[in-house]
């Protein structure tokens, strides 16, 4: 059974995405908090494994919140959520750790799909902004490009195939027919190249690879 956390400043949305989340048998929200402060507090009562939480709120907003709960909670999964397309903060959420991005019009059935994604150790962005986040957020400089292909050379061969096509969106078992892999030896690349890199995420490994002026 995944245990959800729902974050948000109106009781209206969280009663939505309840409503959305319960009915399959492998997902059960075990707690609402009304904003990030309160997330914390609830987060360490309930030990979810997924929190779906909202970017923008009163009090503790969402970005402070996730910094604080990775902090405190290494192996937690956290979901951002927010009305907005391109958020300004969500590069600062996927750089911090957030396994995911996902729009509030997102589809009650991608949206269940998203908590069982990271649930599992991936990470989920809502497709039609994935390539855009990446693009509009992950600057590239001289030194930066520089230091992560330093971090990237760090990787054997295989690994680097793998990170780069993680990087271009496709999932393992996409990558394992690309690659003419297992999907078992895929994913044990991933993991063994998210340790090399110190990294906690696919989404991360994305933006790594692109610092990096890499494809």
């Amino acid at each position: 059974m995944i245990r959800v956390l729902l974050v948000d400043d109106e009781a209206l949305v969280r009663a939505g995405l309840r409503m959305i989340l319960e009915p399959p048998e492998d997902i059960e929200v075990v707690a609402e908090a009304s904003d990030g402060s309160e997330a914390i507090t609830v987060a360490a009562k309930h030990r979810p494994d997924v929190v779906l939480m909202d970017v923008r709120m009163a009090g503790m907003d969402g970005l402070t919140a996730l910094r604080e709960l990775r902090r405190s909670f290494e192996d937690l999964k956290v979901i951002m959520l927010t009305t907005f397309d391109l958020d300004d903060y969500v590069h600062t959420a996927l750089r911090n750790g957030a396994a995911g991005f996902l729009l509030k019009d997102t589809s009650p059935r991608d949206l269940a799909k998203a908590v069982r994604t990271v649930a599992e150790g991936s990470a989920m962005l809502t497709p039609k902004v994935t390539k855009r986040l990446i693009d509009a957020f992950a600057g590239l400089t001289s030194e930066g490009v520089s230091e992560a292909r330093q971090r990237l050379s760090e990787l054997t061969g295989r690994e680097g195939d793998v990170v780069r096509a993680v990087a271009r969106g496709l999932s393992n078992a996409e990558i394992g027919r690309e690659l003419a892999m297992s999907e078992g030896t895929v994913k044990a690349h991933v993991s063994r190249a998210l340790a090399k890199l110190h990294l906690s995420n696919r989404v991360q490994m994305a933006l790594l690879v692109r610092d990096a002026g890499m494809k």
